[in-house]
């Protein structure tokens, strides 16, 4: 009797309300579920239902995959990874107009790379790299929204948290994902060199040239990285060409980080426990909307309202380009309002049957609705990165940050309507490596 597209929609909305009323993501994606179902199937009913989703979420191997990851990322932040990679592209690109904005970008790739986490990238990245930018007489609105931009690689570099949610929630290879993301992450970083480079041409005092490093200062600090470079390749490698899958890559990547620690001097016992409970912390947060996602998902997949959400788009009679461009525009507008992760896992059960539909493949769909999640970091007036980075310096103000970071965020356009334009970009990578 309730199970129709209308009850869907009044679980949505209700859905939104408790989110933007302050309620965490996961909590109100698991009581929208659960109360959805009760009113479906009935309560006893509805109650098993999510303890079977809880249970068989929590024994999935794959899911081993994010903590570990999460490890990985909090023993090299430890031993001063973000810092060593950006001091190492600050001596080879430093002197040259607008150096160490390629270098903060170059930075927040490599540690992204490492961290899979867009605000942990811009915070640790822009701790390091603004005060030398500000202190070499940088513009503080180019050196804020570069950091501010290029925080946002660390969603898609992989090993990517989120595409290892987006694996979950739609049940699509991580290490098909992680492959797929490779393209679009260099080309992004790419697009912020070319940003870099315009407004260098257009305005050069927003950066001043500075001295050149020599070649043995160079060498020097390459030498600091080359393990964490050698970790990076192994672990991304391994999973691109098959020889290992994504939580052995990421038990790797943890095993290894401690090497690299050890080789660096060790962590003292403060260092060790601090990073077991961030990484713990952060897995616990997100297996929670993970369990809530899928609940809520089940209770989208029975009411029928991803089928009438695609019948009727299809209807539209867009066309595959022209119903990819609107999905674009509707991710961009709710990620104005809502957590990058609110939108993935709000979004994804409806929206991927549609994206289908299309011709494209859920592969595709992580990277893109990745891509637009990364953009909502940057976008007003949420623009998470931006705060991030206002709350690293304090004396600038989020206008002069949201101005810094508005030549960055067009750059994001047009990439976002490559993806769309170009699927190979996300999609020829895997192809190739399968």
């Amino acid at each position: 009797m309730y199970d129709t597209p209308q009850t869907g929609l009044v679980g949505l909305a209700v859905l939104f309300v408790l989110i933007l009323s302050g309620v965490r993501i996961g909590v109100a994606l698991g009581l929208v579920g659960i109360g959805g179902l009760s009113v479906i199937l009935g309560p006893e009913a509805a109650v098993i239902k999510a303890g079977v989703v809880a249970i068989d979420t929590l024994t999935r191997y794959e899911l081993g995959t994010l903590p570990l990851f999460l490890l990985m990322a909090q023993v090299l932040l430890a031993v001063n990874a973000s810092g060593d990679m950006f001091a190492a592209a600050a001596r080879f690109v430093g002197h040259r107009p607008g150096g160490l904005a390629y270098a903060a970008v170059a930075g927040c790739a490599g540690f992204g790379a490492i961290n899979g986490s867009s605000l942990a990238t811009a915070a640790t990245v822009g701790s390091v790299a603004l005060p030398e930018m500000r202190r070499r007489g940088y513009s503080d609105s180019l050196a804020t929204g570069t950091v501010a931009a290029g925080g946002t690689l660390g969603q898609m570099i992989p090993p990517s948290g989120a595409l290892i949610v987006f694996g979950i929630i739609a049940e699509t290879s991580i290490g098909e994902l992680f492959t797929a993301a490779i393209i679009p992450g260099i080309t992004q970083a790419l697009f912020y060199f070319i940003v870099i480079w315009l407004l260098m041409r257009w305005k050069p005092g927003l950066a001043p040239e500075s001295e050149r490093a020599p070649w043995s200062e160079r060498w020097r600090y390459l030498a600091r990285i080359w393990d964490i470079v050698a970790l990076i390749l192994l672990v991304i490698g391994g999973i691109a060409f098959g020889w290992i899958s994504p939580p052995e890559a990421a038990a790797i990547g943890a095993a290894g980080s401690f090497v690299l620690a050890l080789r660096r001097g060790g962590l003292s016992r403060t260092q060790l426990f601090d990073a077991f409970e961030a990484a713990l912390k952060t897995s616990g947060m997100i297996f929670l909307i993970l369990i809530g996602a899928l609940v809520f998902s089940v209770f989208v997949a029975v009411t029928g309202l991803a089928s009438a959400a695609s019948e009727m788009v299809t209807a539209m009679h867009l066309g595959p380009v022209g119903t990819l461009v609107a999905i674009a525009v509707l991710l961009l507008a709710l990620g104005s309002v809502l957590d990058g992760l609110a939108l993935m896992l709000l979004t994804t059960p409806i929206l991927l049957p549609i994206v289908r539909d299309t011709g494209m493949t859920p592969v595709w769909f992580g990277i893109f609705i990745t891509r637009a999640m990364e953009m909502g970091l940057v976008h007003p007036p949420l623009g998470m990165n931006l705060y991030v980075i206002q709350n690293v310096t304090k004396d600038v103000s989020i206008g002069r940050i949201f101005r810094g970071v508005a030549p960055f965020l067009a750059s994001d356009f047009v990439h976002l309507l490559l993806l769309i334009l170009v699927p190979g970009l996300a999609l020829w990578l895997p192809g190739v490596l399968a």
